[in-house]
């Protein structure tokens, strides 16, 4: 037994990959695969679509981990510039169905704005890598035009709810690069003066989620529907759940993106309230693994970009259980390692293999 738990070691110290992070993150991989069967009536296409993806996911992951973190630097301008272009290219030929976030080359096709959830904190960390700490109000202002560019370019699609993730993860690089308190009271008069602008900005569609989050009765079959559902089916799952494969909302197709959006709600459904609980502690502990990894890095750049990349991470999961749970207002935020999707599942494994990266490169370097 100790042969087998040491030759496993053996492979993660070779592959680069954070051992008790990585089983944790495949330990969610697998909650959300016997969901999607669950919500799928044992659709198996799906799930091997879904196995696809992950495995690809696993590749990027384990390249991303073999680059020391000075290449990441070295190249973060070319890969920011470089989304920025794709996300321009996007609003011109961009496909989908309510909205053009796709980029389509026949034989496959993705999103650029995921890409920019890691070359947006990959940029500000490179950004701020050199320069002095706390950081003076000129490079706060660079680093909030880093974030507004792609931001406004993401919202134009339209997709205000990744526009929002993405400055919040921009927002997370600032925090830990240590900024004052008078900078962040600013920051915060900035962002209330910016509602109103921002409200004027907003389609009829996307007012009345926000509108249905405060009273979702009011349209309970039209922008309130999804959430009365969410919360229908969180609250008939009970202490233990129904049990696997016995969802009604999800197999009564009442509850919609029950396998993207809406997971959720669906393993609360069939797994109860003992089972949420576990699949957060395994988030919590994911991400103090990740911040673990960030406080011991060497460096301010390995520093601030591991540590952004896992509290996004976070921040998308509570975005997304909010969401469901009637706290916040649906923004279409696909829950991390378990809603089916293949941008955003390769954007997630590419950032545990940035955050992989800076564990295994800054062991090296101590030896």
């Amino acid at each position: 037994m100790s042969y087998s738990t040491n030759q496993f070691g053996g492979v993660s110290s070779l592959l680069k990959i954070d051992l008790k992070l990585f089983m944790i993150i495949m330990t969610i991989v697998f909650l959300g695969l016997i969901t999607l069967y669950s919500v799928s009536s044992g659709d198996n296409s799906l799930v091997l679509k879904q196995l696809v993806r992950i495995a690809v996911g696993l590749v990027a992951m384990v390249l991303l981990a073999q680059i020391h973190p000075d290449n990441f630097r070295l190249f973060s301008p070319f890969l920011y510039f470089g989304g920025i272009l794709l996300l321009v290219l996007t609003i011109f030929f961009g496909v989908g169905k309510s909205a053009d976030r796709w980029l389509d080359f026949y034989f496959f096709r993705f999103q650029p704005s995921e890409l920019m959830k890691i070359f947006v904190p990959l940029m500000i960390a490179s950004f701020y890598s050199d320069k002095e700490l706390p950081p003076r109000f000129k490079n706060l202002v660079i680093a909030a035009v880093i974030i507004i560019i792609p931001a406004l370019l993401i919202a134009k699609q339209p997709d205000l709810g990744t526009a929002i993730l993405i400055t919040s993860s921009g927002i997370i690089a600032i925090f830990l690069s240590g900024i004052r308190l008078v900078h962040i009271l600013l920051g915060v008069a900035f962002v209330i003066g910016a509602i109103p602008v921002l409200w004027s900005m907003m389609y009829d569609y996307q007012k009345s989620r926000v509108l249905s989050f405060f009273s979702p009765e009011q349209d309970a079959l039209g922008s309130g529907y999804h959430l009365i559902q969410s919360k229908i089916a969180l609250g008939s799952g009970g202490l233990f759940g129904k049990g696997y494969m016995n969802g009604t909302q999800s197999k009564l197709d009442f509850l919609p993106e029950n396998h993207t959006d809406f997971i959720f709600s669906a393993f609360g459904e069939e797994f109860g309230f003992i089972g949420v609980l576990l699949l957060i502690t395994l988030y919590v502990l994911a991400v103090m693994r990740g911040m673990s990894i960030s406080i011991k890095a060497t460096d301010n750049f390995a520093r601030i970009l591991s540590g952004t990349l896992i509290l996004t991470i976070f921040l998308y999961v509570l975005v997304n259980i909010g969401m469901v749970i009637g706290l916040l207002p649906i923004v279409g935020a696909p829950l991390p390692f378990m809603s089916y999707g293949g941008t955003s599942m390769l954007t997630v494994f590419a950032a545990l293999g940035i955050i992989m990266s800076v564990k295994s490169h800054q062991r090296l370097m101590r030896k």
